[in-house]
This record gives C-alpha cells, sequence and structure tokens, in this order.
C-alpha cells in the first residue's frame, strides 16, 4: 500500500456484570481484551473509501452519498458509510481512504467482533482527517451505523467498551452520555475465559426482545419508561398488582435491581483488591441470570441448553475456587469464567472435551482503546 501507511486497531470486550441492565438505562462493567481489530490505511485524497476485510468481498464507498443502502446491510461497507454519515451530520471532516483490515477476534464469540469494526472505522476517520472527537463519540458513531445502516438494534455497551479501553463502571442513567468510570483490572491469580457453547442464535430474536418489553412493562405500570426510573422499594411493595404483567416480568425486573446494584459491588471490590467478594458477586449474578433474567436458554428450544451445561460443569470444577455466570446476551453462545490459573489446563480440557476444540478463549484486560497505533510521519 506504499510508504504513507498508518496503523489503527480496536479492542473486542467482555461484559464483566451488568446482565440486561444496560437497556432499562442501568450500570454495566465491561472491559476492552487483548483481541483486536486492526487495519493499515492510506488516504487517498479522493472522496472514495476502499476496504479489504478477511472473509467480506472488498468493497468501495463513495462518500458523496451517505444515504442508507438496503444492498449493504450487514457488512462492512454499510458500517463506513454509517460512520462517515455521522461524522458528516456532526460537522466533523472526513474523506477517502484505502484499507486492509484482519481481526483476531472470533466471530460469533460474543467478543462484540462488530464493535470492534466500528470503532476502528470511527478511529480512522478521526486520525487521517483531524476530526476533536472524544472516545464515547466514537462510540455513538459505532451504534448509529450499526442501527441505522448495518441494520442491526443494539445498545452502546460494546462501542463504549471498545472505544474507552480497560475495565469500566459505563452508567447508562442518561443514553445519550453514559459516565465512564474506570476500576481496578488486576484479577491476581485468576484467568478470564469465554467458552463458546456454540449454540445457535437463529430465531432468538424474540427471546431478546422479551426481556425488554416484559421489564418496559413493569416501568410502565409505575408511569415510567425504564426500570432504571423506577424505585426499587416501590416495586417490591407493588409485587401482588403487578403479577398481572406476569411472573416472568417481575422476575426479570427483580434481576435488574440486583445487577444494577452488583456492578458497583464488583467493581468496590476489584478497587479494593478483594477478590473473594468479587468472585460471590460474579457467581451471584450468574445465578440471578439463570434463576430470574431467564436468558441461559430459549423457552421454544429447551433440548438445546449449551450454557446451563456450560455452566454446571463450570460449576464443578470451579466451586470453592473461581467463578462463572452467562455472558451477553444469551439463550446461546457463551459464559464467563474466572478460572484459577493452576485449573487453566484442567478446565480448558474439560470444557473443551465437551464443546469442542478452541471453544474457551483466555483473554486479558486491554489498557487501550481504539487508537492509531503507528503513524508514518514519526
Amino acid at each position: 500500500m506504499g510508504s504513507d501507511l498508518r496503523y489503527f486497531s480496536a479492542p473486542g470486550r467482555v461484559e464483566v456484570c451488568g446482565n440486561h441492565t444496560d437497556h432499562q438505562h442501568g450500570r454495566v462493567l465491561a472491559a476492552a481484551i487483548n483481541l483486536e481489530a486492526a487495519a493499515a490505511v492510506r488516504a487517498t485524497g479522493t472522496n472514495t473509501v476502499s476496504i479489504k476485510s478477511a472473509g467480506f468481498e472488498s468493497s468501495e464507498i463513495d462518500l458523496g452519498d451517505l444515504t442508507p443502502k438496503a444492498s449493504e446491510a450487514g457488512t462492512p461497507a454499510s458500517i463506513v458509510r454509517g460512520i462517515a454519515a455521522w461524522f458528516a451530520d456532526k460537522g466533523y471532516p472526513i474523506g477517502g481512504f484505502d484499507a486492509e483490515i484482519s481481526s483476531n477476534i472470533p466471530v460469533g464469540a460474543g467478543l462484540s467482533s462488530s464493535a470492534a469494526i466500528e470503532v476502528l472505522i470511527g478511529c480512522i476517520f478521526k486520525g487521517l482527517f483531524g476530526a476533536d472527537i472524544s472516545p464515547i463519540e466514537l462510540a455513538q458513531a459505532g451504534q448509529y451505523a450499526e442501527n441505522v445502516y448495518f441494520g442491526k438494534p443494539c445498545g452502546l455497551m460494546d462501542q463504549t467498551a471498545s472505544s474507552f479501553g480497560g475495565l469500566n463502571i459505563i452508567d447508562f442513567c442518561d443514553p445519550a452520555l453514559p459516565v465512564v468510570t474506570p476500576v481496578s483490572a488486576q484479577f491476581p491469580g485468576f484467568e478470564l475465559c469465554i467458552v463458546n457453547t456454540g449454540g445457535s442464535h437463529a430465531d432468538l430474536t424474540p427471546e431478546y426482545a422479551a426481556c425488554t418489553q416484559e421489564m418496559k412493562a413493569v416501568a410502565r405500570h409505575f408511569g415510567k419508561e425504564f426500570l432504571r426510573e423506577v424505585a426499587e422499594d416501590g416495586f417490591y411493595a407493588s409485587l401482588a398488582d403487578l403479577r398481572s404483567l406476569g411472573d416472568s416480568a417481575v422476575l426479570r425486573a427483580i434481576h435488574f435491581f440486583g445487577d444494577n446494584k452488583r456492578v458497583l459491588k464488583q467493581a468496590d471490590a476489584l478497587n479494593k483488591g478483594d477478590m473473594s467478594t468479587f468472585l460471590e458477586l460474579v457467581v451471584e449474578s450468574g445465578r440471578s441470570s439463570l434463576a430470574y433474567l431467564q436468558n441461559v436458554y430459549s423457552s421454544n428450544n429447551r433440548r438445546e441448553q449449551g450454557l446451563t451445561l456450560a455452566l454446571a460443569l463450570s460449576e464443578r470444577h470451579l466451586t470453592g475456587s473461581g467463578a462463572w455466570r452467562v455472558h451477553g446476551g444469551g439463550f446461546a453462545g457463551t459464559i464467563l469464567a474466572f478460572v484459577p490459573e493452576d485449573k487453566k489446563e484442567s478446565y480448558n480440557k474439560h470444557m473443551t472435551a465437551v464443546f469442542g476444540e478452541n471453544s474457551c478463549h483466555f483473554l486479558k484486560i486491554n489498557s487501550q482503546g481504539g487508537r492509531e497505533l503507528v503513524a508514518s510521519n514519526t
């Protein structure tokens, strides 16, 4: 691509606590990880972006037309066009470039490979054309592109975690301007592990939507739109009346109130170096997801319960020394475990025997978020 190359990178992420709390304007504890999407980039002085990305056809995007294209939905081209549109709408400069993109973030493993690409593209526009843009704006640009251009509804957690880097409380009380608070990312003696159970996400959209809809139904009972606006004491005082909405709605609200507080408790334990309390809270959060949020398997496919099985096996191998919980949206996909270093080999052996080779991903926290790595003129 020439000697005027510049290099950019953005990490994937893990959700440590706050399962299905963000869409109710709650808190999450999320971290960037040491798996990243990266790009070698050259500004062209044109109005065209050319993208080469492994696993996708090469694409060219004319920045003279920033309207959504149905034919691009679900492709990297839609992300580029959507982020360019967001930048242009906010008055930030954009321009053409050539980019070769690669990623070592496994697709479908719940590590936000798409959000990393979105933050990466935003960093490229920012770096090449001098936009004075904050990390939260980079995240918002990515979310806009994914929602409006890529065609996938999502919150802001994934992009925020990738953009900021490190381990953070992300408080969505005001979703237009979430508050990001750094937390100690030290887990002495433990390995962070994602286990991909290989479950299918097909036809799960109604299950995800039900979590949001039922929590919102409880909020509307109190004349509010989101559970974050509802007083917890008032909620518990009204349980008899709330049962008319369905017990699953009540239970999911119970999970929200519990996990929203657990985010702060986990952060406090980590900041104090209290791993014992932190691990107890991780397990507590996971059990809340299983029993109250009920997002560990699909009610329409009870035969497929890979997440429940992974949690049961983790409990068998890690009780008294580690922690385990469902990770991300749930119903299928991945769990998160904190594995003692001396049990890493045996845990990996037992889990891969059931879920297949390369189902375990041992990760580190990445202190860096989306960024330019090397500029050719230095």
